[in-house]
């Protein structure tokens, strides 16, 4: 569980440190664009949002999103994220640890407050 936790981390803080949305798009990066947004457990951009930032390639986005969310979805690094004070959008609902997940979180997250 602790090196899940250290993976997670160190992903989150190099997804902070890479290049901007803008400066992606521009670069014809929607699978990284899509990654960034799945680890961070936020919702898909929909069509119109991805079309704001240029000529989009959805699958690639899709795809990215997808590896994204099944990485933020481990229910090892769950209590983590809700201990960091990140809130929890529903991203995880449907997978297979969706309850283990949640659950991790909400102690996670009522033990940071």
């Amino acid at each position: 569980m602790k090196k899940a936790g250290m993976v997670l981390l160190a992903t989150l803080l190099l997804a902070g440190c890479s290049a901007g949305i803008s400066e992606l798009a521009a670069d014809n990066s929607w699978y990284e664009i899509g990654y960034q947004d799945g680890i961070k457990g936020r919702h898909a951009r929909s069509y119109s949002q991805l079309r704001e930032l240029g000529q989009a390639n959805h699958a690639e986005y899709d795809q990215g999103y997808m590896r994204g969310v099944a990485e933020y979805c481990d229910p090892d690094v769950a209590y983590q994220i809700g201990l960091s004070g990140q809130y929890y959008e529903g991203v995880c609902e449907g997978t297979e640890h969706a309850q283990k997940f949640r659950m991790e979180w909400q102690r996670g997250w009522n033990e940071s407050r």
